[in-house]
């Protein structure tokens, strides 16, 4: 089985979240495991552990939407589906996580384009693939080439709430992205809204998942590798109670 790792690092100081939202990450090495390690066992000389080391301990301070993430329908909103309740990540049905991955290339869209039906329409005719229920829809976008850069967050086309509710339409419950987010850039939108005061224009495609049962990744890497169609895509989150996300190591598995 090949395998392509779809999922970008958890790192400290690179600019990929606004500030005061990226992850902190403080290292313990060896040395200072050793002493930890002495309090466990009164008597123990540090010198008596082999290479005088102890464990090596990283103490993390993040969002559940640092990295590579899967987003909980909690997050858009607090219902879905028309009125129910929505779902935290730990309510996700996790066979819906693993399936078949169909990759649409919006690359050639502008930086800030909110991708519309006829794009998405567009994009999946491209594959030859005609959509199925569950299946995992990946948007590749200008984004991804930028991940690391101190542009990146303005990077990358966003899906509208229309083409979102098509893809519902069609079954498909679980998208991601190598953008920021599933909308287009913030301060693309900052500008649409400061012309025209309507703010459905805000996280248009975030909200359109109320309309349904809507999950998505974001921060996705290495998706131009990906062929169209004929891979599974695994994106297992892990299970943070009552959250509205949780951090997944999204793969492309093919056969």
């Amino acid at each position: 089985m090949k395998i392509i790792d779809l999922s970008v690092a958890i790192e400290n100081d690179v600019p990929v979240d606004p500030p005061g939202l990226g992850p902190q990450i403080t290292y313990s090495g060896h040395k200072d495991g050793a002493a930890e390690m002495a309090r466990f066992f009164p008597g123990l000389d540090i010198a008596e552990l082999p290479g005088s080391e102890g464990w090596a301990v990283e103490q993390l301070t993040l969002t559940t939407h640092a990295g590579t993430h899967l987003d909980a329908p909690w997050h858009f909103a607090s219902t879905m589906n028309g009125g129910e309740r929505a779902w935290t990540i730990d309510e996700v049905p996790l066979d819906w996580c693993i399936r078949p991955g169909v990759k649409l290339d919006l690359r050639h869209l502008p930086d800030g384009h909110v991708a519309t039906v006829d794009d998405m329409r567009l994009a999946v005719e491209e594959t030859g693939h005609s959509l199925r229920p569950f299946d995992i829809v990946l948007v590749n976008t200008a984004a991804g080439a930028a991940y690391g850069q101190s542009d990146y967050i303005g990077r990358g086309c966003g899906i509208g709430r229309d083409a979102t509710l098509w893809l519902l339409s069609q079954g498909v419950h679980i998208t991601g992205t190598d953008a920021w987010s599933w909308d287009a850039p913030f301060s693309h939108t900052a500008r649409r809204f400061a012309e025209s005061r309507d703010a459905g224009l805000i996280w248009e495609g975030h909200k359109a998942g109320r309309e349904g049962i809507f999950l998505h990744m974001e921060k996705l890497a290495r998706l131009e590798e990906l062929p169209s169609v004929g891979f599974t895509v695994s994106c297992l989150p892990v299970k943070v109670k009552g959250a509205s996300a949780g951090w997944c190591r999204a793969v492309a598995l093919f056969n």
